[in-house]
């Protein structure tokens, strides 16, 4: 896949939402809807769900934050929704050597059989992501 082409992003054979990569980003939401910040919040600052805390600051959840990826604290002010929707859905498109697992694809990834054939987040779950990530631009992160 190359950056500034508009490609098909094969997800998975399973009846995981198409998504278009438009250079950095999939600009469409998965699945068609958008998503709510508050959901969002909880899935993110949950290190049992969105598993954001084990990896990334600045979510402003309670649980213990690593610092394997960037701090998330003003992510809203670098990247546009579909930047980020990208990032979540598969990161390997952007960087192949991230640390930073795929939310949504699932061919072609080696996990335990729990995880097999089933993306860590729904579409609608990423979308609710998204809308609290889009909140963080430095101020409070509640949205």
């Amino acid at each position: 896949m190359r950056r500034g082409l508009a490609v098909l992003l094969a997800l998975s054979q399973t009846a995981l939402a198409p998504a278009t990569i438009v250079g950095d980003a999939i600009p469409d939401p998965l699945g068609g809807r958008t998503g709510d910040a508050a959901r969002g919040r909880a899935i993110a600052t949950d290190t049992r769900k969105g598993l954001c805390p084990l990896c990334h600051t600045g979510l402003g959840g309670t649980a213990p934050a690593g610092d394997l990826g960037p701090d998330l604290a003003e992510v809203g002010a670098r990247l546009s929704e579909g930047q980020l929707r990208l990032r979540l859905v598969d990161e390997r498109v952007l960087n192949p050597a991230t640390l930073m697992p795929s939310y949504y694809r699932t061919d072609g990834i080696r996990v335990a059989a729990a995880w097999r054939d089933r993306p860590v987040l729904e579409a609608g779950e990423i979308e609710d992501v998204i809308a609290y990530l889009v909140t963080l631009k430095g101020g409070s992160a509640t949205p």
